[in-house]
C-alpha cells in the first residue's frame, strides 16, 4: 500500500490553518460527527475531501459514501472536490477516477469511495464492499437534507461492520436559527465536534484577489448578506420567537441545588403529545433551567400520573392546562396536587413576552430534547405574501405551553407590571410632564405657565 509519508506534499499546502485541530482530532479518534458550517471560501469541503483521501490510504478497511440531497449534482460537485483532493496530495497515479461513474477506487487495495444522491433516503441501505467497510460518511450541503430524522436514517444503514465511524456534515448555515440544521447543531453529544470557519481564516493568495473584492463590496453595500454568505453567520428571518435559549448539560449537583421548582402539564393524547417539564426558575438573575420532561403521544392520565409522581416525590404543585377539566380531576383523584391556570384574552401572548424577556433559558437538550427543539425551531407563520401574521401560531408548541403554564403567576405579575407602566405614561401627569420636556427650559425672564 502507497504511504503519504513519502509524499513531497505538505498538507499546509492544502489545509488552511483553521482546520488543523480538526485534523489532528480525526487523526486521534476523538469524535464520530463533525459538523463544519461556514461561509463562502471557507474551504470546508477542500478540507473533508483531503481528510477522505487520507483515510482511505492510510486505513486499508476504510471506504466512504459521500451525499448529497440531488443524484445530478454529484459528478460536478464533491466527485471534482475530491479528484481536486486527489491531486492535491500528488497521488492521482494511485486512483481510479472514471468520468462516467460515480465512483473512485484506490487502485493498491480496491477501496472505493462512492457517491449517492438522497432524493429517497430510505432506498439508501447498507453496501458491501469488496474491501472493508463503509467507514467514512460526508454529507454535503447538508442545509439541503430535508430533517435531522432523514440523515439519521441513512447514518443507520451506512454505519454497520465496522469499529470506527467518521461522518462529516458540511454545509452554508441558512439565514434562520430555527432551521433544523442550525437548531441540530445546537444539541449536546459526547461524540459530536462542530467547527466555524470562514474565508478571513484562509490564506489570500487560495481565494484570489477578485473573490477578496467581491467579499469587500458586499461587506460595504449590504452588510447583512455580506455577513451571512460570507462569514457564514446566522442572521435571522426576524421571525424567530426565542433569542435567549442555551442548551447544555445541566448537572446532577446543579438540580440538587434547584429550590424554586416549576412544573407545568399540557394534555394531549391522539395526535398531540402529553407534554410535562419541571423547571428551575432563578428569579434574581432571571434565568429558567428545564431538566425534566415527559413528552408522549397516547399516554393515558394513569400512565402520566405513574411518571410525574416518581419524578415529583415531594408532590410539588403543578400547573395544568384548563381546557381539560376531567383529566385533572383525575389526578387530583390519584392524589396530584394539580390546578388549572387562569387563562385570559392575552395570556398567550404575556406567557411568550415573559418567557422572552428572561436573560437565559437554560435547556437541558439530553434530558429535554423535545423541549429543546420546540424552543429553538419555534418561528411566526407567514401569509402568503411573505409578511409575519400577527399572533404566535398554536403548532409545535406543547412543551412551550407546559413552560408557560409552570410560569403563569410570574407571567401575570409580567402583564400587571407592564399594565401600571402603560396606564402611567398615559395619565394626564405624564402627558404634562412629557410637554414640558419637549419645550426644553424657560429661558431668563420667562416664566413657565
Amino acid at each position: 500500500m502507497t504511504s503519504l509519508a513519502s509524499n513531497s506534499v505538505r498538507l499546509t499546502d492544502v489545509i488552511a490553518p483553521s482546520f488543523y485541530d480538526i485534523h489532528w482530532d480525526i487523526i486521534d479518534g476523538k469524535h464520530t460527527h463533525y459538523w463544519l458550517s461556514g461561509g463562502r471560501g471557507s474551504t470546508k469541503s477542500s478540507f473533508v475531501s483531503v481528510a477522505i483521501i487520507m483515510d482511505i490510504m492510510s486505513d486499508p478497511e476504510a471506504n466512504a459514501v459521500v451525499l448529497r440531497k440531488v443524484k445530478d449534482t454529484l459528478n460536478d460537485s464533491v466527485k471534482e472536490q475530491l479528484i481536486w483532493a486527489i491531486e492535491a496530495l500528488g497521488v492521482s497515479q494511485y486512483w481510479d477516477m472514471p468520468e462516467t461513474k460515480l465512483v473512485l477506487t484506490y487502485i493498491p487495495t480496491g477501496q472505493e469511495i462512492r457517491f449517492r444522491g438522497a432524493d429517497k433516503p430510505k432506498k439508501i441501505k447498507s453496501m458491501k464492499f469488496a474491501k472493508g467497510y463503509c467507514k467514512i460518511i460526508w454529507y454535503e450541503e447538508l442545509d439541503e437534507f430535508t430533517s435531522m430524522e432523514e440523515v439519521r436514517m441513512i447514518n443507520q444503514s451506512l454505519m454497520r461492520g465496522g469499529p470506527k465511524f467518521t461522518v462529516f456534515y458540511s454545509y452554508n448555515p441558512p439565514k434562520s436559527a430555527n432551521n433544523w440544521v442550525n437548531t441540530e447543531k445546537n444539541f449536546t453529544r459526547d461524540d459530536r465536534l462542530t467547527c466555524h470557519t470562514n474565508y478571513l481564516t484562509v490564506p489570500q493568495d487560495w481565494l484570489g484577489q477578485q473573490f477578496i473584492i467581491e467579499a469587500e463590496h458586499l461587506k460595504v453595500t449590504k452588510p447583512l448578506a455580506y455577513e451571512h454568505e460570507y462569514l457564514g453567520n446566522v442572521v435571522g428571518t426576524g421571525g424567530e420567537v426565542f433569542d435567549n435559549v442555551q442548551t447544555r448539560r445541566i448537572s446532577d449537583e446543579e438540580i440538587e441545588e434547584f429550590y424554586n421548582i416549576k412544573r407545568g402539564l399540557d394534555f394531549g393524547y391522539a395526535i398531540d403529545p402529553l407534554a410535562y417539564t419541571v423547571s428551575h426558575y432563578d428569579a434574581k438573575h432571571r434565568i429558567l433551567y428545564i431538566y425534566h420532561e415527559l413528552y408522549k403521544v397516547r399516554l393515558s392520565n394513569r400512565e402520566a400520573y405513574e411518571h410525574i409522581q416518581h419524578e415529583n416525590k415531594d408532590n410539588g404543585y403543578i400547573y395544568a392546562d384548563s381546557a381539560e377539566p376531567k383529566s385533572i380531576s383525575e389526578l387530583l383523584q390519584y392524589g396530584l396536587r394539580i390546578g388549572a391556570v387562569k387563562k385570559g384574552p392575552d395570556s398567550i401572548e404575556y406567557g411568550i413576552r415573559f418567557l422572552q424577556s428572561l436573560n437565559s433559558i437554560v435547556i437541558d437538550d439530553t434530558r429535554c430534547p423535545e423541549t429543546a427543539r420546540e424552543f429553538l425551531t419555534y418561528e411566526l407563520d407567514k401569509d402568503a405574501n411573505g409578511n409575519f401574521k400577527a399572533g404566535y401560531p398554536d403548532k409545535n408548541n406543547h412543551s412551550i405551553d407546559s413552560v408557560r403554564y409552570a410560569m403563569n403567576d410570574e407571567a401575570i405579575d409580567f402583564r400587571d407590571k407592564k399594565k401600571q407602566a402603560a396606564d402611567y405614561d398615559n395619565s394626564p401627569e405624564a402627558r404634562v410632564r412629557r410637554n414640558i420636556a419637549k419645550q426644553g427650559k424657560p429661558k431668563k425672564g420667562v416664566h413657565a405657565v
